[in-house]
């Protein structure tokens, strides 16, 4: 049974990503977002998604025993992933970020 590490940097990050989409979210419910922000969370939305789809395939990258391992590499190949995925989302991403970039619009009309 492998056993998976989740370092307290990468919790942190989620947690503000998850935050940062919520106060877009209540923004949108209060009438005040305007068009550019629903976008950049659509797009950030759709960044975290791509991450977290990419990241297995990452975890099972052998790593090199004189330089790799360890901690660090653990938060390294974290943060490359995450890197990963908001520059597939920022060159047009899956198409996601539009239809969540469409339903927000309509629960600002609401």
């Amino acid at each position: 049974m492998q056993m998976q590490v989740i370092n307290t940097s990468q919790v942190q990050l989620l947690e503000a990503q998850t935050q940062a989409t919520a106060n877009t979210i209540n923004a949108v419910k209060a009438g005040n977002a305007n068009k550019e922000a629903l976008r950049e969370a659509a797009q950030d939305f759709e960044a975290v998604f791509i991450s977290q789809m990419i990241k297995p395939m990452f975890e099972t990258l052998p790593t090199d025993t004189m330089f790799g391992g360890g901690q660090a590499e653990t938060i390294y190949r974290g943060l490359m992933v995450e890197e990963y995925g908001k520059a597939v989302a920022k060159g047009g991403g899956i198409g996601i970020a539009d239809s969540v970039y469409r339903e927000l619009l309509k629960l600002q009309e609401q």
